[in-house]
């Protein structure tokens, strides 16, 4: 079973990509949802957020979500919206923004590989969130939400996905964010064949974000598999579907933190325990890290730079010297009591994109106490937690530019 391979996707018929392309699904809420489909009878959040054509007192998880997204899937193809291919093809995907381009390919990729750890995870799932993406899939019979997937880079893979994307892209969209989206198609059986024994001789893949994603999907092949008599492994729902980029292309920005109070302490209490474990300088403007062990923090509308000393900072454990670990181990646990940061409610994440401005407001809208700004996470380091079979606190990454829903969807 090789790690990837080609399939016949399914994608928004010729000059129909701009009506159909729509965000991940889990990046907004259900308001903001039902608004960016007004005017938008194709969106594919019709599809990923079906509760947006139903009441809003709908509960996101119920039986009537699922089936409305299958309703919704069923007229876009009847209508010919979406179209699926009529062989097994790669699809080379490109996200630019600004001067930041990366180039990658969306691609089938073994459920096999996944459970076996070849394709290596890095973050825990939460039960409900799993068990949603099973129900869309098994509604659906189909995958459409890709799973973000990195591989360590191969100069070999690279120049053929760049020599694809020399040519002219089925779809060339910008969406409102300012993220432009290119789609070319390879159906050519030589170089779809190279394509696959090159990832194949590739050590492993890395679940860059998608956790719950190629979760849901190996539990829908294994339910899949037993109810099979005639099971071969060839099945569609052995694979999933995932674009993969070489990993000096992503780009992941910091994911701040804000907390609710200071646990008891006064803001002059609290920046004296701090000042037993960092450096404390003020700052006359917002502090964004420029390496690891460095952090900004924001407390009564002044900002800090505070810093570690290099000795409490350890480094032969990859997640431990994370700068996520970092600041919870010396800070949020002692200081603040947040033990979990999965469960505590009093601790809330801010992706980098939203900028420090978006820290500030928070914590002057006084329902927070303080912010936190850190130095992102690297790939580099994300692969060797993965390498390790750890596992990173929650929010430790935020991957930028994010993948578009719609373009490529794999039909089980």
């Amino acid at each position: 079973m090789p790690l990837i391979k080609a399939f016949p996707g399914l994608r928004p018929a010729v000059g129909r990509a701009d009506e159909v392309a729509a965000p991940p699904y889990d990046v907004m809420s259900a308001s903001e949802a039902r608004e960016m489909v007004e005017g938008k009878p194709w969106s594919f959040l019709h599809i990923s957020r079906s509760e947006v054509d139903l009441p809003l007192s709908i509960d996101p998880y119920s039986p009537q979500v699922y089936a409305k997204a299958a309703e919704n899937l069923a007229a876009m193809m009847r209508e010919g919206v979406l179209v699926q291919d009529s062989s097994d093809c790669y699809y080379i995907y490109r996200l630019s923004i600004g001067e930041h381009s990366q180039t990658g390919v969306v691609a089938a990729a073994s459920v096999t590989a996944y459970d076996t750890d070849r394709i290596k995870r890095h973050e825990l799932t939460r039960p409900t969130k799993e068990q949603d993406r099973v129900n869309q899939i098994d509604a659906l019979n189909a995958q459409t939400g890709p799973v973000y997937l990195v591989y360590p880079s191969d100069e070999r893979i690279d120049d053929l996905l760049s020599g694809v994307a020399e040519g002219e892209p089925a779809i060339d969209i910008t969406m409102a964010d300012r993220v432009r989206h290119q789609l070319w198609v390879l159906s050519d059986n030589t170089r779809i064949t190279a394509l696959t024994l090159l990832f194949d001789a590739l050590p492993a893949l890395y679940v860059a974000d998608g956790h719950h994603r190629s979760a849901a999907a190996s539990r829908v092949a294994a339910a899949r598999q037993a109810a099979n008599p005639q099971y071969t492994g060839d099945e569609p729902y052995n694979y999933f579907l995932s674009v993969i980029f070489p990993h000096q292309q992503t780009r992941i920005l910091d994911y701040n933190r804000v907390v609710s109070d200071l646990n008891g302490l006064s803001a002059q209490q609290f920046l004296e325990e701090v000042s037993k474990q960092f450096t404390v300088e003020m700052a006359d403007k917002p502090i964004k890290p420029e390496e690891s062990g460095q952090f900004g923090m924001y407390l009564d509308g002044q900002w800090y730079r505070l810093g570690l000393q290099q000795k409490q900072i350890p480094v032969a454990d990859p997640v431990a010297s994370l700068d996520v670990s970092l600041l919870a181990n010396n800070l949020l646990e002692p200081l603040l009591g947040i033990v979990d940061q999965r469960t505590d409610t009093r601790i809330d994440f801010v992706g980098g994109i939203r900028g420090l401005k978006a820290l500030e407001q928070r914590v002057d809208s006084q329902k927070w106490a303080v912010a936190f700004s850190l130095f992102p996470t690297s790939m580099k380091a994300l692969m060797a937690v993965s390498d390790a079979g750890k596992i990173m606190p929650p929010k430790s990454t935020w991957f930028e530019p994010k993948l578009a829903d719609g373009l490529v969807s794999h039909l089980l």
